[in-house]
């Protein structure tokens, strides 16, 4: 008998092979690691949108973290090529920056609306995109895209 063929012991599915493992932990650490500039950029975009600027109180207070927290981020985000900082105005997104928030803001809807399509309460639906859509495989949000879009059918 192969590891893969041991169930564990409360008799659910066998143990994954070590390649299975290693890709499943990859794609969990990659998520993490885009979670918080995908949450930045789409918030920037839409103070932006809503007040014509970005400000570092206005990100700190909105994602409930100290102002030198934000201001650690933004720098890493002005490195990547997502953001400028204005003195004495604000944070912009540069047009890289826009297209990821962009993107961002279309996987939260889709997961919104797919979750909302399954019964969800809207608070908890959007709090519980709000995570998801940072973690979930395109493939797998392509499905729930064609599940809301074609009544519930995604085939």
């Amino acid at each position: 008998m192969t590891q893969n063929d041991k169930t564990n012991p409360t008799g659910s599915n066998p143990l994954l092979g070590v390649e299975e493992h290693v890709q499943g932990f990859l794609q969990v650490r990659e998520a993490h690691r885009r979670e918080l500039i995908d949450d930045y950029v789409e918030l920037i975009s839409d103070l932006i949108g809503e007040f014509g600027e970005a400000r570092q109180v206005d990100l700190a207070a909105r994602l409930g973290v100290s102002q030198p927290t934000v201001a650690k981020m933004l720098k890493r985000l002005a490195a990547a090529g997502l953001v400028v900082q204005m003195p004495y105005r604000g944070v912009f997104l540069t047009p890289e920056g826009e297209k990821l928030a962009v993107e961002s803001r279309i996987r939260h809807q889709i997961v919104e609306s797919f979750l909302l399509a399954l019964g969800i309460s809207p608070e908890t639906a959007r709090r519980d995109a709000e995570g998801i859509e940072h973690h979930v495989s395109d493939e797998t949000l392509e499905i729930f895209r064609r599940f809301t879009e074609q009544g519930r059918n995604p085939a």
